[in-house]
């Protein structure tokens, strides 16, 4: 690690003695492509996250999609074998409503432009939902309305955002998963009403401090682990806490994005998928020419990252990130890694 602005660059994985699920005392899980996608769980993530349940750790999830209630974000879990209550459930729904209400007075009128969970988040903090530009809001708010939402909805969020009103979002994800594949996110829908007012909206979700701050008010947690799988919400939004993280490669982060990845989208710690949380993690020690993990070392051959070795692909992947990350400082890695993760099948 090194310093860089009074934040710290990180320069390589870091390794941990002891199981995660003993080191820290709350998971905050990401949900889409971490513990199930497509409706369905993700391979290993019922049982490790019961192991680590039982073994004392308190499992939070922490989603940026605002259009579920908690309600129905733990009843789909409990499907799953997940059990879950609604109080482990935090959405950036709840984050912007939180946002709002320290800068509306109770009982204000907010058009909504999104579904259920956002005009139950919104109840819950003392504001009144409604429908039209006509019907006096105070402000706008934008969280993701699913494939149903009417086009209409958008042209009332301009109409109120023209006549001066404070304009608040959910989340900014231009993307999210679906079981056909990848479909518009809330932040694709943020880009119509920006595109059309020129204004800029207050944003609640992750990364940013809001969410943050919504996951420590409600969970308690004193030492924090933030588990994802996308470097630029889940990790990014550790990094701007100032918490560990945990990357899971079950979801939209390949190989490639990580060793290319900014010093705010470094993990503390990679590994395949939640069975991370019940073991300990590998060091990276520095070898001759680059790093070593396992049984891997990793180093720069003219324009391009290489390894040798043999064992866990994951080892050799870490290794890699430490000289990815450590040649490029407080920037992006340039060098090639296309042959170095093909070795390492990855």
């Amino acid at each position: 690690m090194s310093q860089t602005g009074g934040q710290s660059v990180r320069t390589r994985p870091a390794g941990s003695a002891r199981a995660l699920s003993e080191a820290y005392d709350t998971a905050l899980l990401d949900l889409d492509g971490v513990v199930y996608a497509g409706g369905h769980a993700i391979a290993h993530a019922v049982d490790s996250l019961e192991t680590a349940r039982s073994g004392g750790m308190h499992l939070a999830y922490v989603t940026n999609n605002a259009l579920r209630t908690p309600q129905a974000v733990a009843e789909h879990l409990t499907e799953l074998g997940i059990p879950a209550e609604p109080s482990d459930v935090i959405t950036s729904a709840q984050a912007v409503a939180r946002l709002m209400s320290d800068q509306l007075p109770a009982g204000a009128r907010v058009l909504v432009v999104g579904g259920e969970g956002l005009r139950v988040a919104l109840r819950e903090r003392g504001l009144e939902p409604v429908e039209s530009a006509d019907d006096a809001p105070v402000a706008v708010v934008q969280g993701f309305g699913g494939p149903e939402l009417p086009w209409g909805r958008f042209a009332e969020a301009c109409y109120a955002i023209a006549r001066g009103v404070p304009w608040f979002a959910s989340n900014t994800d231009l993307t999210i998963p679906s079981a056909r594949g990848i479909a518009p996110g809330n932040g694709a829908a943020v880009e119509v009403v920006r595109i059309a007012t020129g204004a800029e909206p207050q944003v609640a979700g992750k990364p940013l401090p809001p969410m943050h701050r919504e996951t420590i008010l409600r969970t308690g947690a004193e030492r924090p682990l933030v588990v994802g799988d996308r470097l630029d919400t889940d990790i990014e939004g550790a990094f701007n806490g100032g918490v560990d993280s945990l990357l899971v490669l079950t979801g939209v982060t390949d190989g490639a994005a990580l060793l290319a990845a900014r010093p705010e989208h470094r993990p503390t710690y990679v590994d395949a998928d939640l069975r991370g949380l019940l073991g300990g993690q590998p060091e990276v020690e520095p070898a001759e020419g680059g790093f070593a993990c396992g049984g891997w070392s990793a180093s720069v051959r003219g324009d391009a990252l290489a390894v040798e070795g043999e064992g866990a692909a994951l080892d050799g992947l870490r290794a890699l990130c430490a000289v990815a990350w450590s040649e490029a400082g407080e920037g992006t890695c340039g060098l090639d890694g296309e042959k170095a993760l093909a070795r390492l099948g990855l």
